[in-house]
């Protein structure tokens, strides 16, 4: 009887872990098994909390930046005598309460807001996050896309099929950060004919992130099997580190 239980819940996982493939035409071209180690992961919220602050500090740039009294100009002499004249003694016209002086613990351009994010630590945010989707059906798979020559119209009609075909038409009408498109590597082509959609992003699946997968509603993966090649060859390598 155990035996039979668990036979079943297997069968369970597997028909869990598989989802159709769509063409650019919006057609069903036949499924595909997903691995369990990137898209059955459960949901680690603090692990992805902690790899996405550490992205987004690490991608910071040091824009504020005061001078101190040891950077601004003047000060060369003493403003007046020191006794004599009935006013508060003054040693340079650089000191932080005058005007045009230093500034006292200000912001400095030598400040680094970056973190440290070992490749264990992003790899299991990002099958967090894919997994994530995944069980909220906001992963799609696309047999591929390409173009002869960039093609606004061509791209356009490619995302209303698959949205149509996907019965989620937000794919192409939501306006702001709408859908991420995962390709397997680079194509002039495809990227020009997306290029002039303001809520979708192309970007390559050997540099998929956690900050990008969640910074979009939905997620369309081309070339599924070539994707998840790539995918499993970055779980392999983060766990060897």
């Amino acid at each position: 009887m155990a035996t039979t239980n668990t036979t079943t819940k297997e069968k369970k996982v597997a028909l869990e872990l598989s989802a159709p493939v769509y063409t650019m035409d919006g057609k069903e071209s036949g499924t595909i098994t997903l691995p369990e180690e990137i898209f059955g992961v459960a949901w680690k919220a603090s692990l992805v909390h902690q790899v996405v602050l550490a992205m987004q500090a690490n991608a910071r740039p040091t824009v504020a930046s005061t001078k101190d009294r040891g950077e601004v100009r003047g000060g060369g002499r003493k403003p007046w005598k020191q006794k004599g004249t009935g006013r508060a003694r003054h040693g340079s016209r650089r000191s932080p309460i005058w005007r045009g002086g230093g500034t006292t613990h200000g912001p400095r351009p030598e400040r680094d807001y970056s973190q440290k994010i070992n490749r264990k630590m992003r790899m299991g945010a990002l099958t967090a996050v894919l997994s994530k989707k995944f069980a909220d059906g906001e992963v799609f798979f696309v047999d591929k896309l390409s173009f002869d020559a960039p093609k606004t119209v061509e791209a356009k009609n490619a995302l209303v099929a698959i949205a149509k075909v996907a019965k989620t038409p937000m794919i192409a009408e939501r306006k702001n950060h709408a859908t991420l498109i995962a390709i397997s590597g680079k194509d002039f082509a495809t990227e020009k004919s997306f290029g002039n959609f303001g809520n979708v992003v192309m970007e390559e699946v050997r540099n998929l992130n956690p900050v990008d997968v969640l910074g979009h509603r939905y997620l369309i993966i081309e070339k599924p099997s070539e994707a998840i090649e790539t995918l499993t060859a970055r779980v392999t390598r983060a766990k060897r580190a």
